[in-house]
């Protein structure tokens, strides 16, 4: 039965038609609206899937999917975003970096750990989030508690105010100026009421941030020592480090004192807090379980470990061993990780490759099965140039005028300037290798240097960007193949 909280995170997609899932990602991405369809279905299913009877609801498995498409037309841009939406633990790896068992390298169920980690983090930071006011109320106390040390009856005693050389005749009292600085008192009734006003004093100006450079002395513990590292040689096995912190967690905590300006003591004593606040063994509970019911893992290069095994050996040698290692994987198993077993049952594969040189029906028949939903992502064009840089929310044109605001300049792009730039773009992609979207950064990154270079000296006036000044500062490279090759 899954976990309240898990139940809220589901019940968040029922708000999330097909329909709106769409519209949320074409704020982002430009075109590929099959694939947006797509990964719009499979993201329902999950809701759907938790409304359906317990009898069936186990059987009903994620339609994984395969997106197909050249570089840079948003395959990663469409999972990651989906993922953002979905508050779903998510990750990205890359295929190509695993390896088939017996090879050094990583071995695929690192991308379930990797997975139950990122979850983790999530799940920690929404806890976080509903304590951090009390945490930081807690910080205040400890910071003053450290400015201004509390009375007690075995704290050193004072000399009476009159006479420094008589016996001291009780506890001694900490009371602050209006400075900040302290000073001893006996700790009388008349002395504790007096202690209580200064504290209060001294917390007013530790709000108002006055007292951000005093020093104050706090205990931390130390981090994991030198033989732990040592343990942990290059090119260790999978799971070696699980190990190791399992060492480092059964030795004992070293703990040590430093002196801190209070700015560094309350991001010290903040995650102290937040520690002793939070349930560690909670928070993995819950990862674990969203990774089971709502995990997307995102399998991009799957095109790399497509085609037949090499009969010569070489760097390819484990292409079918991965694939064959990833089917059980995908189909649904239980991997073990230092948080305990994780079922990918229903873990949602989103595949991408580019499939240049192989093609799907390359992978081993098993695999292909498992990946029942393949979109065809289309390449971009000069027209999708346009749109991607005026668009999206995080159109490249916004984010250099927020740069460029910085300095307290203005940057203005004009439709025939955003058009030349999409021009230039387009026929590089087809002079040379089309890395779709990204030549757009590759161009204005160019374009923009010299402006970017010369911003702080060259006063507050608005830089307008049109198509004249785009063919004049590109206009050179452009005709140079050898120096659009490098440069462009």
């Amino acid at each position: 039965m899954p976990s309240n909280r898990t139940q809220q995170a589901v019940a968040r997609l029922a708000d999330l038609t097909p329909r709106q899932i769409v519209g949320e990602l074409d704020r982002y991405i430009v075109g590929q609206g099959n694939a947006k369809k797509a990964v719009a279905i499979a993201l329902r299913n999950r809701w759907r899937r938790q409304q359906a009877p317990d009898d069936i609801r186990d059987e009903i498995s994620p339609n994984n999917i395969i997106l197909i498409g050249p570089t840079g037309v948003g395959k990663t841009e469409i999972a990651r975003r989906l993922a953002k939406l979905a508050a779903a633990p998510f990750i990205k790896v890359e295929a190509s970096k695993f390896t088939e068992v017996g090879y050094v390298g990583r071995d695929v169920e690192s991308m379930v750990r990797d997975l139950v980690e990122s979850a983790i983090d999530m799940v920690r930071n929404e806890r976080e989030a509903d304590v951090e006011d009390l945490a930081y109320e807690k910080v205040d106390e400890r910071l003053l508690d450290l400015l201004l040390p509390k009375p007690t009856a075995d704290a050193p005693l004072a000399p009476p105010p009159n006479d420094p050389n008589a016996a001291p005749t009780g506890p001694a009292l900490f009371v602050v100026s209006a400075t900040g600085e302290t000073s001893r008192e006996p700790a009388d009734e008349v002395g504790a009421e007096r202690y209580r006003r200064t504290r209060e004093k001294l917390k007013q100006l530790l709000i108002d941030g006055k007292l951000e450079e005093r020093e104050v002395e706090v205990e931390v513990t130390g981090g994991k020592g030198p033989m732990f590292d040592m343990m942990v040689p290059q090119g260790a096995p999978e799971g070696m480090e699980n190990f190791t912190d399992m060492l480092q967690e059964m030795m004992p905590k070293r703990r040590k004192k430093r002196t801190v300006k209070v700015s560094e003591a309350r991001r010290i004593i903040l995650e102290q807090e937040l520690e002793k606040l939070i349930d560690l063994d909670d928070v993995t509970a819950d990862a674990v379980e969203r990774v089971e019911k709502m995990g997307i893992i995102f399998l991009d290069e799957i095109d790399k470990i497509a085609g037949e095994r090499s009969q010569m050996g070489g760097p390819d040698v484990s292409r079918e061993g991965v694939q064959r290692d990833l089917l059980p994987i995908v189909e649904g198993s239980n991997v073990q990780t230092k948080y305990g077993l994780v079922k990918t049952d229903h873990v949602l594969f989103i595949a991408a490759g580019a499939f240049h040189v192989s093609k799907p029906s390359d992978l081993i028949p098993e695999l292909q099965g498992r990946f029942p939903i393949r979109v065809e992502l289309t390449p971009l064009t000069e027209a999708d140039f346009v749109r991607i840089m005026t668009e999206p929310e995080n159109a490249l044109t916004r984010q250099y005028s927020a740069l460029v605001e910085a300095e307290g300049a203005s940057l203005v792009f004009t439709e025939d300037g955003i058009a030349e730039v999409a021009r230039i773009a387009a026929t590089v992609n087809d002079r040379m290798e089309n890395i779709g979207a990204r030549r757009l950064h590759t161009v204005m990154s160019t374009l923009l240097e010299d402006v970017l270079y010369d911003l702080p000296d060259r006063g507050k006036d608005a830089i307008t960007v049109d198509a004249a000044l785009v063919r004049d500062r590109l206009k050179t490279i452009v005709e140079d193949e050898d120096l659009r090759r490098y440069i462009l």
